[in-house]
C-alpha cells in the first residue's frame, strides 16, 4: 500500500507543495499538476490509485478532473479539495462519482485518514475483482474485506469440490444461507437443486413430512402421495437451517441417510435412496448441545465433517463499508454516497441483528430518504445514539438534535432487538422466546414477520 500512487491536482503552490510532502512521507509516489489541463495531460500517460484535485481553479475544474478519471480510470479514487463556502460544490462531486471530500484548511490527520481509506477501498474492489474471475462466481451477499471473510471465501472453491456434509456456524442475521448455496453454486451439484428448510419454524410432524414425504392415507389429510424434499433435492444438496432445533426421532432419520443414503416416506413400505449432500447449520453450540443430550453426538460428527464458522458482523466491522456499498449496488442506488462520518457511525454501532439488520435498515433509509448523500444526520435514531452495548437498554440520546426524533422509529428498532435478544436467548425457539417477552406465540410470529425475521 505505501507504494501506492497519487496524483495531486492544485494549483496554490504552497497547498500543492504541503500536500506532496505529506503524502510523501507517508510513503507513498505523489506527482503534482498545477492546473486541470495538466492534470487531464498526467492521467492520459499513468494510471494512479488516487487523485486528489482542487474544484475551483483557473485551467480545468475539479469536474473535469473526475470526468476523466471516470473515463480514463473508472477504478481510482478522487478526493475533491474545496474551500470554506463550497461545500455543495464537494457533495455534488460525489454525486458525480468522487470517494469523499475534503475542506480547506484541512487536519493532517484527517488527510491521512480518509487516503488511507480511500486506498483500502481502492485494494478491496481490486481483490474481489480477482477473487471473482477466479471462481467464476458472484458470491450474492457475501463481502467483505476482514480477513476471516477473505479466508472464507477464498476457501468455498475446495470445500465445494469436496461432497462431504458442512456445518455453518454463526448467529442469527449472520448469512449462514448465503454461504450454504456458494458452497453448492460453486459444486458439480449446481445443475441440481438446492432446496432449504428451516428445521426450527415447522411442528415436528409437518417437518417430518416434509423431508420425507408420505404415502396417501397414512394420516388424516394425507390425500395423496407426496415427495419429500430428500427426494427433491437428489443429485443436489438440502439445507438444513437451524438444524439444532431438529426434533430427536427425525435426527435418527437423518443419520440414516446419511450412513447409507436411504429413507421411507410416512406410511411406507418401500426403501427410497437418494444421493444428496447435507448442508447444515445452526446458531448453537451442537458439541455441547450434544453432551448436554439435546443432540444426538452421532449425528453431529456426521454433520460437522467440513466446519464453517460465520463470525457475527460486530467482530467484522471493517466489512461494513463494502456491505454498504454491495446493497447500494444491488438497490440500483448506487448514486447514493455515504459520507465518512456516517460510515464511521455504522462501524460503532454493534449490530445484534447482524447483516440482515444492516440490510434491512439501508433498505428503510433507501425507502424514505431523497438525499444522494447520506451524512451522519441522515441515519436512524437509535443508531446513531446507541453506546456499543446494544443489548441491556432501549436507544438513548443525550439531547435531541434540532429536527427532533422520530418515536416510531425508536420503538421500532427496539422492539425488533427483544425480539432478536429473545430468540437467542431462547435458542432459537420462538414458544420459548415468546414466553420471555410475555406474549403469545400468535403476536410472537406476527412480530418477526412484521420486521422479516425469519
Amino acid at each position: 500500500m505505501n507504494q501506492a500512487k497519487i496524483l495531486v491536482v492544485e494549483d496554490e503552490k504552497s497547498m500543492n507543495d504541503i500536500l506532496k510532502l505529506l503524502l510523501e512521507g507517508e510513503g507513498y509516489d505523489v506527482v503534482s499538476a498545477y492546473d486541470g489541463g495538466e492534470g487531464l495531460e498526467i492521467l492520459k500517460k499513468d494510471i494512479f490509485d488516487i487523485v486528489i484535485t482542487d474544484i475551483r481553479m483557473p485551467i480545468g475544474s475539479g469536474y473535469e478532473i473526475l470526468k476523466g478519471v471516470r473515463e480514463l480510470s473508472p477504478e481510482t479514487m478522487v478526493l475533491m479539495i474545496t474551500a470554506f463556502g463550497t461545500t455543495e460544490d464537494a457533495i455534488e462531486a460525489m454525486k458525480l462519482g468522487a470517494y469523499d471530500y475534503i475542506n480547506k484548511p484541512f487536519k493532517i490527520d484527517e488527510i491521512r485518514l480518509i487516503v488511507k481509506n480511500a486506498l483500502e477501498r481502492r485494494l478491496l474492489s481490486r481483490e474481489v475483482k480477482n477473487l471473482r474471475s477466479q471462481v467464476v462466481f458472484t458470491f450474492e451477499k457475501v463481502a467483505g474485506k476482514s480477513k476471516a471473510i477473505r479466508d472464507l471465501l477464498l476457501s468455498l472453491p475446495k470445500v465445494a469440490e469436496s461432497n462431504a456434509n458442512v456445518l455453518i456456524t454463526g448467529e442469527s442475521g449472520c448469512g449462514k444461507e448465503l454461504i450454504a448455496r456458494a458452497v453448492h453454486n460453486l459444486s458439480k451439484r449446481a445443475v441440481r437443486d438446492f432446496i432449504p428448510i428451516n428445521c426450527a419454524a415447522l411442528p415436528e410432524g409437518l417437518l417430518e413430512s416434509e423431508l420425507f414425504g408420505y404415502m396417501r392415507g397414512s394420516f388424516t389429510g394425507a390425500n395423496s402421495n407426496k415427495t419429500g424434499l430428500f427426494e427433491a433435492a437428489d443429485g443436489g444438496a438440502i439445507f438444513l437451517d437451524e438444524i439444532g432445533d431438529m426434533p430427536q426421532n427425525l435426527q435418527a432419520k437423518i443419520l440414516r441417510v446419511i450412513e447409507d443414503g436411504s429413507f421411507r416416506r410416512i406410511g411406507g413400505t418401500k426403501d427410497i435412496t437418494v444421493d444428496v449432500r447435507i448442508i447444515s447449520a445452526t446458531n448453537k453450540v451442537l458439541k455441547d448441545e450434544a453432551a448436554a443430550g439435546r443432540f444426538r453426538a452421532d449425528l453431529f460428527y456426521r454433520l460437522n465433517v467440513i466446519p464453517i464458522h460465520l463470525p457475527p458482523l460486530r467482530e467484522r466491522k471493517e466489512d461494513i463499508p463494502v456491505l454498504v456499498d454491495y446493497y447500494l449496488d444491488k438497490n440500483n442506488a448506487s448514486h447514493v454516497k455515504f459520507t465518512q462520518g456516517a460510515i464511521d457511525v455504522l462501524m460503532k454501532y454493534s449490530w445484534p441483528g447482524n447483516v440482515r439488520e444492516l440490510e434491512n435498515t439501508l433498505d428503510r433509509m433507501l425507502t424514505f430518504t431523497d438525499k444522494s448523500v447520506v451524512t451522519e444526520d441522515e441515519l436512524p435514531e437509535d443508531i446513531r445514539c446507541r453506546t456499543a452495548d446494544t443489548t441491556a437498554h432501549p436507544p438513548t440520546c443525550a439531547e435531541f438534535s434540532d429536527a427532533g426524533v422520530s418515536l416510531d422509529d425508536i420503538l421500532m428498532e427496539t422492539e425488533k432487538k427483544y425480539l432478536l435478544m429473545a430468540l437467542d436467548k431462547a435458542g432459537g425457539s420462538k414458544t420459548d422466546a415468546a414466553g420471555l417477552l410475555n406474549i403469545s406465540f400468535r403476536q410472537f410470529r406476527h412480530r418477526l414477520k412484521k420486521y422479516g425475521i425469519n
